[in-house]
Parts: C-alpha cells; structure tokens; sequence
C-alpha cells in the first residue's frame, strides 16, 4: 500500500483556501497520496478551481470544524465527526501514516492522545519544533502542548527530543539543554532546578543550562528542552523579530538611490536569509510520544507551508517515527531505569 497522508482541510486561519492549495502543490511537486478531510462540499469547490489530473488526492467527509477558539478537550470529545478526530481515525485504522493539521493545536495533541495513544512509557507527548539557528537546525521542545510540568517531564522531553535528532536527523549522542533564565544549575525555578539534577543524572548529553541568547546561534545543544508556555513564547518571539527585521530592511532599502541599487546585488544573499529564518520552510512541528506520525502546522499557515508540512509528514512516516522515537525512548529507558 502507497503510504498516505491525511490533511485536515478545514484545520487554520485561512482553510479551506490555503490547506487545499497546498495540498495540490504537495501532490503535484511530490507525487504525495493525500486524503483531504473536512466538510466535502466545501474542499471540492475548493479542489474545483485546480487542474488534478493525475493527482492522488481523495476527499473525505467530515461536516464538523474544530474552531480555534474552542476549548480543545471539549471539542474532540463532543465532535465526533470533525475533521481532527476523522483525520487521527484514518492514521489509527491504518488508512493512512500521517496526519497534518494547521488547526486548533491543543485539539490535536488532545486528539493525538484520545485517538492515536502514547507510546509506551511516554507520559506527556511533547510538540518538538525545529529552530533554525547560525549553526543550522535545532530541536526545542516543548513548544505548546504542555503549559505545566513536572521535572520528569522535562526529562522525558529531553529523552524524546534526543531519540528523535539522533534517529531521524543522523546525529549522534545530540547535545541537551534546558532552558533556563542563567546558565548556573541554580538559575531558574524549582521545577528546572530539579530537572537539571534528573538530566545531570542521566544517561543523556546534558550540557547543562542555556539561555534565551544562546538559542539563535545554536552553537551549546542539539536540544532544548522548556515547558510549552516557555517555548511557546520563545518561537513566536523569534517570528517576530524575524517579520520586524526584514520589515525595517525594506523600510531602508526604499530610502534612497543608493540604498536600492545596493539592496539589487544583495537581494540573493537576503532571500536565502529569509528562507533560513522562514517557519513556512520546516512546514510544522511533530507531536512527539504518540502512536502516529503528527505533523501540527501554525495557525496562519499558507499553501506554502502546507505544501511542506505534508512532504515533512510523509518523510517522518517513511523514515518510520514512531518506530524509532519508541526504541530509542526504550533504549535511554533501559539504561536509566526508568522514565
């Protein structure tokens, strides 16, 4: 069977418009089997106005809508027949690898546990988002699923995180940090205080604390692990100063003569810039500790983000995630104890 991935159509800001879009740009770029799920009329119009001869994309019913202001637990558990929970149903059934969704986060990571389940021994899935950094891409989780924590969750994370870059980035023995407001081992609250004793005892790579400073040159960890209310703020923090800094270098390059005959020899140098600092070119974050492959896509996302939230969804199933999140989970497991 071709591997297969689901969409929720009617999941973000700015669906059934750019999700379906990009959905056609996934298929036709990458020849990706997709099942688009959602309010049928409404993603077929929406198909209507492309040309997917020779596409696979298959749409599946599915009249409800998970707003992105509803309380997530609630609306998974009365919305039966939403587009999240038909979605997570397919990958379940085994109708298909991997599930995208650019709606309602905390309704999918509810999905993702009641629908999908955890991986064995994971008691807190975590959302893991690449950060792109001077030294190239890193791992920071949690970035939203988990706004309050205990210290063996944080290790967990750091069990999950480390797993994922070593397995399926192909780094080894990744460097871990914990985020902290000071790099000494006393810095911080109790609950990081005590979780840097747990990662300082365990089998991991702690490198110890880093702080917010130390993120954007990536040059300390490989991973680096916060609550979700932390790192939550930290990557839209990073998003907007990356919109506000390209803001002000348009703003100057339209000054003058000089500026914009300046600004013409290095626009190539400022696009890969952009395209390093764009979170529409990693696509999405994975839900990290369930028993799916879940790609969580932002809010506002295009059809360029879709686009490549799908391609990072069918990687991660083809790479087999889950398989190897949950053997190198009971790898560090195994040597340690116990989670």
């Amino acid at each position: 069977m071709a591997l297969k991935v689901v969409l929720d159509a009617a999941g973000g800001d700015l669906a059934p418009v750019e999700t379906v879009k990009g959905a056609v740009e996934a298929a036709r770029l990458h020849g990706l089997p997709l099942l688009l799920v959602g309010p049928e009329a409404s993603v077929r119009a929406e198909l209507a106005k492309y040309d997917t001869t020779g596409l696979d994309l298959e749409v599946v019913d599915a009249p409800e809508i998970v707003g992105m202001e509803e309380h997530p637990v609630a609306a998974v558990r009365s919305k039966k027949r939403s587009s999240m929970n038909v979605g997570m149903g397919l990958v379940r059934d085994g109708k298909a690898q991997a599930f995208v969704s650019a709606g309602n986060s905390g309704a999918a990571f509810a999905a993702g546990l009641f629908i999908l389940g955890r991986i064995e021994g994971v008691e807190r899935p975590a959302l893991a988002g690449i950060y792109p950094t001077l030294a190239g891409p890193m791992l920071l989780l949690d970035i939203g699923a988990n706004a309050d924590v205990r210290p063996q969750h944080l290790r967990q994370f750091a069990l999950l995180g480390s797993a994922y870059v070593e397995r399926a980035l192909g780094r080894s023995n990744p460097r871990v940090a914990l985020l902290s407001n000071g790099e000494e081992e006393t810095k911080g609250n109790a609950v990081v205080q005590e979780a840097h004793r747990l990662l300082r005892e365990s089998n991991l790579n702690f490198v110890g604390n880093v702080e917010g400073r130390d993120l954007p040159t990536g040059t300390k960890a490989d991973v680096v692990v916060c609550d979700g209310f932390v790192g939550n703020v930290a990557v839209k923090l990073s998003e907007g100063l990356s919109e506000t800094l390209f803001s002000l270098i348009r703003a100057e390059i339209g000054r003058g003569i000089v500026s914009k005959i300046a600004a013409a020899a290095l626009m190539p140098a400022f696009r890969r810039i952009k395209a390093r600092l764009d979170y529409e070119e990693y696509g999405g974050a994975p839900l990290l500790g369930v028993k799916g492959v879940v790609i969580i896509a932002h809010g506002r996302s295009k059809a360029k983000a879709i686009r490549n939230a799908l391609r990072v969804a069918a990687q991660a199933a083809d790479q087999r995630l889950v398989e190897t999140i949950a053997e190198g989970l009971a790898a560090h497991t195994e040597e340690m104890g116990s989670v």
